[in-house]
């Protein structure tokens, strides 16, 4: 099974981030990728709630969505678009969507993990403001195991992916835009944790640079074994990483130290 995380610097823009993800996801194909995923906020980035709305449309009406799907459906590949903005009714909702190789719509998670902090250098946000939250968990089963599908903030609660890998997730998908200040500080120790934690393959695709006046991301889009292991990673530049991958290493893994069978303790 064959890997791809695609690394953006999304902005304001929706036109320009949709053409340049599509490029990326066409050059993922061309190296033979299986499985492909995008970052947080793929298609539109920004502080403003007017301009969001703006760009954003309803799952059906999407564009970027319906051209993913064309593509997804013209090369046969499983396509996570790790989320994109959606319009429902007077907010919108943070959602991962995965595409099959028929390019339909195989399913979608919405993000539970509102980013509402402040940080100590200033930073300030507040996405339930904007956001509706999710509140089910979400797995795919693709023909190499089941995907269990998170997104950025999610990262920080390890109760999310301890119950995913006890559904049977040998892969977790982390889209993100993890800022830059706690990138730095907490995002590829936050990766590995939650890889070695629960025995799973973390793909973990990032949104980098500057993005907006006030937001700037972390990059370092990374794909991790299931013992905690780095197999690929870009720092800073937009692109794409590939990874070969056993899907039976999970399995082996978890037979060898069998804490996923632990009941809880409280």
């Amino acid at each position: 099974m064959r890997v791809s995380c695609i690394q953006l610097n999304s902005g304001e823009n929706f036109n320009v981030n949709s053409k340049k993800t599509i490029s990326l996801i066409l050059k993922s194909i061309k190296k033979n990728a299986d499985l492909i995923i995008t970052p947080e906020a793929t298609s539109i980035i920004s502080d403003d709630k007017k301009t969001l709305f703006s760009k954003c449309f309803s799952m059906k009406n999407d564009p970027f969505l319906k051209e993913v799907s064309l593509i997804s459906n013209n090369f046969k590949k499983w396509i996570v678009i790790g989320s994109v903005f959606i319009r429902e009714n007077n907010k919108l909702r943070n959602r991962s969507i995965v595409f099959n190789p028929k390019g339909k719509i195989e399913k979608f998670y919405d993000k539970i993990s509102m980013f509402d902090v402040k940080l100590e250098n200033g930073e300030f946000y507040k996405e339930s403001k904007q956001f509706k939250p999710g509140k089910i968990l979400k797995l795919v089963n693709l023909p190499w195991g089941k995907l269990g599908l998170t997104i950025c903030y999610d990262l920080r609660f390890p109760e999310i992916y301890r119950a995913l890998s006890k559904k049977g997730a040998i892969f977790i998908s982390v889209p993100s835009a993890f800022t830059k200040y706690t990138g730095k500080k907490h995002w590829l120790a936050l990766l590995k944790a939650r890889a070695i934690e629960n025995f799973c393959f973390i793909f973990a695709p990032n949104q980098t640079g500057r993005n907006t006046r006030m937001r700037r991301t972390f990059g370092n889009s990374t794909i991790i074994s299931p013992d905690g292991k780095i197999i690929n990673r870009i720092e800073y530049k937009e692109g794409i990483i590939l990874a070969d991958i056993n899907p039976k290493e999970p399995v082996q893994l978890r037979k060898h130290i069998p804490s996923l069978q632990k009941k809880n303790f409280f």
